[in-house]
């Protein structure tokens, strides 16, 4: 699991995390973070997700983190945007209006880079790391991210000897156990969706795939 692995599967269009749809757990709960306008909301890991597409639609500044050029390039591409790019440190940054997207190393974002986000949404991120990398992971955004930040976080559960990831399982247990000394954690949605619009997983031998959805809320 490192940036070579991640680079291949964009360089073959092998990206079947990516869903040509807005999240509808995004659109049922996001409205309940009762942010105000132009709150800026940071994206790890976030591909080409439609989103980000969503957030800006709604009035929020966006700054998605990503290792693939590609994915960015493909972004704004889809949406008929044309982003102006420059390079600043580590990251190659496009951005056109109210989305920005941060090609580089995730764990190279320090907190000048989002000292002005006041939420989070985690869609792919935390699913996409083996365990070890998640611990990371939410330590870094723990190191990083300011007081008062809260979000939104859905993740995958199932049993991890059926399938090896990504996506990789993240049991209830562990989201309490890995974030909730930051953050309330509170699970707003709990559904099986192992049926046959799922019918990758079936093939692969899964018996139960779970999808959860929390608020993250802030406890400064």
């Amino acid at each position: 699991m490192d940036e070579a692995f991640w680079q291949r599967r964009w360089a073959r269009n092998e990206i079947g995390f990516h869903l040509n749809e807005v999240n509808p757990y995004l659109r049922r709960h996001w409205p309940g973070l009762k942010l105000g306008p132009g709150a800026r909301v940071l994206v790890p890991l976030c591909g080409k997700s439609l989103d980000m597409a969503w957030l800006a639609e709604q009035g929020f500044d966006v700054l998605g983190v990503e290792l693939s050029e590609r994915a960015a390039e493909d972004f704004f591409a889809e949406h008929g945007l044309v982003p102006d790019v420059r390079v600043h440190g580590e990251f190659k940054i496009y951005r056109t209006g109210n989305v920005e997207i941060r090609c580089g190393d995730f764990f190279a974002m320090t907190s000048d880079d989002v000292t002005d986000c006041q939420a989070l949404y985690d869609r792919a991120a935390l699913i996409a790391l083996p365990a070890d990398m998640r611990q990371r992971y939410v330590k870094h955004l723990v190191s990083i991210l300011a007081p008062g930040c809260q979000g939104l976080l859905i993740t995958l559960d199932y049993e991890q000897e059926q399938m090896s990831g990504p996506p990789f399982a993240v049991a209830d247990a562990e989201v309490r156990e890995l974030l909730s000394a930051r953050w309330k954690i509170e699970l707003l949605e709990h559904a099986d969706v192992l049926n046959e619009s799922n019918w990758k997983f079936l093939q692969r031998g899964l018996t139960r795939l779970e999808e959860r959805c929390y608020r993250l809320g802030d406890r400064s």
